[in-house]
């Protein structure tokens, strides 16, 4: 066999540039930064710490998006005002 028989056809992959907390918090429909750290501390998004930094796919971000709208979650209760 030749070498090129033997090698496997692949499509390389796509560069996809990281998003900031910033960047994916507007993503998210306007979050807070804190709060897309804090979900990524916690394991509620798909992150990378990179150093000191959040960085985040946004394939992964729109994937977890998709997955979290099908959810059928209760609605939140409304707290009431106390006078």
């Amino acid at each position: 066999m030749t070498e090129q028989a033997n090698m496997v056809a692949f499509e390389p992959l796509a560069f996809e540039p990281l998003l900031s907390d910033a960047e994916a918090a507007k993503f998210l429909g306007g979050l807070h930064p804190k709060t897309v750290q804090r979900m990524a501390r916690h394991g509620q998004l798909p992150s990378y710490r990179i150093g000191r930094y959040w960085r985040f796919r946004a394939s992964e971000l729109d994937q977890w998006l998709r997955v979290q709208s099908r959810c059928q979650h209760p609605p939140a209760q409304i707290r009431k005002e106390i006078q």
